[in-house]
């Protein structure tokens, strides 16, 4: 059949909820029409998709293939590696032709991606051995499946169609992985009123896991952040054939460290943008204001790669102003592209690089000290150069300072007010410049001065690179849930005559706080924490009265368990040149470290033995940046459960004076905890380390101020919300106050009790196992999840009073919400698998209901962080002991685990067996550990011997064979064949009889494998 370009025209008469996908399919198909794109009414199976594959294939390289060498085409470039076939579509490869002759080829125009045929086809089935699956929308470029379009009603959550698509991908045997969609680079989700989008991505980067760290997920927005989510109007920005192929070939990057693609967001591509055009157009400098944490590295680097094949610039080189973000950007550079940058290792290296014809040193990372000092004809290393009777590094530099160099600066206020950048200007007078900043210095917060003749004149970012480009405020980024909100509490002792603003309270006063607030602050220490202090001094003196007041502490109560606190600041320089450069960004630490050089020098081994002895590490003051790497991995190690990372090796608190203030990030990081003085710039730099994203468990970025400074964070508020006016800022910014919350609560539980009423139950745990039908369930499942997620919000806040307690406790007894979360984490287990197997099916059956199939499960939020499987067996013992402040009955404990989304996979075996337990059998943790795997062992044993049994085969066969198939996690089919062979059947009664011990070996070997994936498995699910 030819190619068609008529319209599309919907089936007639289709099932309700099916017409209205299918008008919004017929709908955009005629608006992708309108965009000049071919419709291709004729692919619809896999046949006619390759058909149209070799045509525009052997039309664009100017070959023609037999049907043998299209085969082995076919089987060359089809992988169910997403990485490597990213590689491909953007490279020119190469193939051998039956003759001999090698056939070096592209698969799409990879010199000009708007000279590609754009097509778009629907409805395509691809039928392979275990799948069935078919596609609403794809867009082929040059042939090539590059975008899928998946359209659902109004009334289904995008979400979930997201996560219908990850679990079509997951299915053996599925169309991404065999033919030619394994070429997909975007998926497309909407349902008309809102759009996303993503990329597509291997296995590990591209699911919803069991602690919701989602793939990462887009809207589209115009220049001004203004999202663009209708459908129609999405089409006409994003999916015009130029926009596309601009998208897909310049703002994706193939990220090698991690085999991973990721998508660049539309505030990033609209930066980089900018900056290719004033560069192409020659007209001067600029700056780029993005906020904290919304990925100025990535978009620095994307700049500097496509700067990279402008003949026009003779360097692009990338400036940081401390060693250890040179060191942390050129890893970040080399994990988008390996090998992209190398490092100077000193300054003569980087001359070298400097005045390299090599491709590979055209994007150079540097510090702005090691530049200055090749461009001061004082510095040690170029008189040392004199003296060695060889040119200067200035002198051997002069080729350069004719050509067309460009200047990126990361956090260019820091860098840039200084005699750095005059040296840069004067020596590079062609050179553009262009700054990346979180935070911009206006004359508000400008702190350094220039002085012209008698005029003081105040030095801001503008003044430096004379216009702004692009900014993406920290309100924008809100306002996107690309960073968190902040939930702030200005500490008020009690007594008559609390402290002024900016007055400082008795330090152990601050501990006894930290250490009463700490726990909720970080959600029972699943998160860690920073302490600013305001000097080297009372950094010091915190780390020791730490140490004092948790041993007191710990005397007087046995069971409490003392904070991990670790402490960092930056010893005196003493002339070492990677100090004095690690300062630059100090002032503080550079300003302390000039008195006393010698008791802050031993105060800091004294520090350092304290931390090689509780980590088991060797660190000392010599290498200090080695010490202070360990630091910041350990913070970002964090995680939880302990199961995952110690408790021993975690770090709850670090103090601090500046640094960790300003460029690290970590996600476990969720509290800082303020005594000193901090304004402007330097407050949001602060704030901003603990307002990373994660998932449901970290509802805001906490902060504890003890001195009192609410102008001050007002005022960098209103300095730094962009367009939006303080007021209307401050509600986008910070969290509502407790008593919202607690109002909110009040609502969330109200509208739970009403629709229990409506199904005529009480609002009570029990009657939830009464609900009748799916639709009541999903109902329940909606309802109780908000108000768990407000719960968990308060459960955090570290100013709840007592009468917001009371309150708490009166709308939502301790109790109730326990009994609720077992009731919710049962109902959703159950729902979860029907939506599986629905998903599996390709439609819903029977009366499973269309609510069902839409519902997204959280159950990250019902996982509490201090129940883990060491502390549930400390209770069974205490409880056989029956002794113990935490005295509880049977039900209590079984209720608990019940309410814990870690043991969803154990919670029977662990209630059955606290249910053979007695109170006053007097068992020890050990004894207890040993009879639960003895109880399971035997649990587990009589189950497969139950089900050996209806099956006709032996129970030792049978267990060898679950056996083999847990250690190795992998389903072998031949194996089954072998378990089978006693029963001498054939091979249609083999058939039905391996079915019926699939049927009920599945749901016993995906419980024992405790949530991880058994490769193959899923056909017989």
């Amino acid at each position: 059949m030819s190619p068609s370009t008529s319209s599309y025209a919907p089936a007639p008469a289709a099932p309700s909820l099916a017409v209205k996908e299918q008008q919004i399919e017929y709908g955009f198909i005629g608006k992708l029409q309108g965009l000049k794109y071919e419709y291709r009414a004729d692919i619809r199976d896999r046949a006619a998709l390759e058909r149209n594959f070799r045509e525009k294939f052997e039309a664009l390289n100017r070959v023609h293939l037999t049907d043998g060498e299209f085969a082995r085409l076919l089987d060359d470039i089809v992988t169910p590696d997403v990485f490597t076939a990213a590689k491909t579509l953007r490279s020119i490869n190469a193939f051998t032709r039956e003759d001999g002759t090698p056939l070096n080829y592209t698969l799409v125009n990879i010199k000009d991606w708007c000279k590609n045929t754009f097509e778009v086809v629907n409805q395509l089935r691809i039928n392979t051995d275990n799948s069935h699956h078919r596609f609403d929308v794809l867009i082929l470029i040059n042939g090539v499946p590059c975008v899928q379009i998946e359209l659902k009603t109004l009334g289904i959550n995008p979400r979930r169609a997201m996560e219908q698509i990850v679990e079509y991908k997951n299915d053996p045997g599925n169309g991404y992985t065999k033919t030619l969609l394994s070429f997909l680079q975007l998926f497309i989700v909407s349902n008309r009123t809102n759009t996303y989008y993503f990329a597509n991505n291997n296995a590990r980067h591209f699911a919803f896991n069991a602690d919701e760290r989602f793939l990462p997920i887009y809207q589209f927005a115009d220049e001004a952040n203004k999202k663009i989510t209708q459908l129609d109007e999405f089409a006409d920005k994003f999916l015009v054939k130029c926009t596309l192929g601009q998208t897909i070939s310049r703002y994706m990057v193939l990220v090698a460290s991690e085999q991973k693609l990721l998508m660049m967001r539309p505030y990033q591509v609209y930066a980089v943008k900018q900056i290719v055009d004033c560069i192409h157009q020659n007209c001067g400098n600029g700056y780029i204001w993005h906020t904290t944490g919304s990925g100025k590295t990535l978009t620095s680097f994307k700049a500097s790669t496509l700067l990279k094949d402008n003949p026009d610039i003779e360097k692009c080189l990338f400036v940081v102003d401390r060693k250890d973000l040179d060191r942390q950007t050129r890893e970040e550079f080399n994990r988008f592209q390996e090998g992209c940058v190398e490092e100077n290792t000193n300054t003569a290296t980087l001359v070298r690089r400097l005045l390299s014809d090599d491709y590979s040193d055209k994007v150079i990372v540097t510090t702005i000290q090691k530049l200055g000092l090749a461009l001061d004809e004082n510095s040690k290393r170029n008189k040392q150069q004199t003296k060695n009777g060889k040119a200067t590094f200035k002198e051997q530099l002069a080729p350069l300072s004719d050509k067309r160099i460009v200047f990126i600066f990361d956090e260019c206020h820091r860098s840039q007010f200084g005699d750095n950048h005059d040296a840069i200007k004067n020596f590079f007078p062609k050179a553009q410049l262009f700054g990346f900043t979180g935070t911009p210095i206006f004359e508000k917060n400008a702190t350094v001065k220039q002085f012209e003749g008698e005029e003081g004149q105040l030095r801001t970012t503008e003044d430096i690179f004379q216009k702004q480009l692009h900014a993406y405020t920290i309100t924008h980024a809100i306002e996107d849930t690309n960073v968190l909100r902040f939930h702030v509490d200005y500490f008020k002792p009690e007594g008559k005559n609390p402290p002024k603003q900016g007055e400082a309270l008795a330090k152990r006063a601050v501990i006894e706080a930290i250490l009463a607030k700490h726990d909720t602050a970080t959600a029972s220490r699943r998160f860690n924490a920073l302490l600013a202090t305001a000097s080297i001094n009372d950094a010091i003196e915190y780390h020791a009265l730490f140490q004092s007041q948790q041993e007191a502490k710990q005397k007087a109560d046995p069971s409490f368990v003392p904070l991990n606190i670790a402490c960092v600041f930056s010893p005196p320089a003493d002339g070492d040149a990677d100090v004095k450069q690690l300062q630059q960004d100090l002032p503080t630490e550079r300003e302390n470290n000039q008195e006393d050089a010698e008791g802050k020098k031993s105060a800091l081994k004294a520090i350092l033995a304290s931390y090689n002895t509780r980590y088991g590490t060797n660190h000392s003051i010599n290498e200090f940046d080695l010490y202070y790497q360990d630091v910041q991995k350990r913070i970002k190690d964090h995680q939880w459960p302990n199961a995952d990372y110690p408790a021993a090796k975690k770090i709850d608190i670090t103090i601090v004076v500046d640094m960790l203030l300003t460029g690290f990030d970590s996600k476990y990081l969720n509290t800082l905890y303020v005594d000193k003085n901090l304004k402007y710039h330097g407050l949001i730099q602060a704030f901003s380390r603990t307002n990373r994203v994660l998932n449901g468990t970290k509802p805001y970025g906490n902060i504890l101020d003890f001195r009192q400074q609410q102008a001050n964070v007002d005022a960098a508020i209103a300095l730094f919300s962009g367009e939006k006016s303080g007021e209307e800022a401050r509600t986008i910014w910070l969290v509502d106050k407790a008593p919202v919350v607690i109002r909110k609560l009040d609502a969330a539980v109200t509208k739970l009790a009403d629709f229990m009423q409506s199904q005529g139950l009480a609002c009570t745990p029990d009657a939830v196992h009464s609900l009748k039908g799916d639709d009541a369930r999903a109902a329940f499942i909606k309802n109780f999840k908000e108000v768990q997620r407000l719960k968990t919000q308060l459960d955090q806040y570290t100013d709840l009073t007592e009468d917001n307690a009371t309150a708490i406790e009166h709308i939502l007894p301790a109790e109730n919400l326990q009994g609720f979360r077992g009731a919710y984490l049962e109902t959703a287990q159950r729902l979860k698998q029907q939506q599986t197997q629905q998903d599996k099916g390709g439609e819903a059956k029977g009366d499973s209901a269309a609510d069902v199939n839409q519902l997204d499960f959280e159950f990250v939020l019902f996982a509490s962080a201090v129940i883990d499987y060491d502390y549930i067996m400390g209770l069974m013992s205490r409880y056989s002991q029956g002794t113990g402040k935490q005295k509880m009955t049977k039900d209590e404990l079984i209720g608990l685990i019940l309410a814990d989304a870690k043991f969803m996979n154990e919670r029977d075996d662990i209630a059955a067996y606290i249910n053979t337990l007695k109170a006053g059998e007097g068992l020890s943790e050990a004894a207890i550990r040993e009879g639960y795997t003895r109880f399971k062992r035997e649990k587990d044993g009589a189950e497969l011997g139950s089900i050996a049994t209806r099956h006709q085969l032996a129970p030792a066969a049978l267990n060898a064979f679950v056996d083999s198939i847990l250690q190795r996690m992998i389903f072998d089919g031949e194996a089954l064949s072998d378990l089978m062979a006693p029963l001498d059947l054939g091979w249609k009664a083999r058939a039905q009889a391996e079915l019926a011990l699939m049927k009920e070996l599945v749901p016993l070997l995906t419980k024992r494998a405790q949530g991880r994936d058994i490769s193959g498995l899923s056909a017989y699910e």
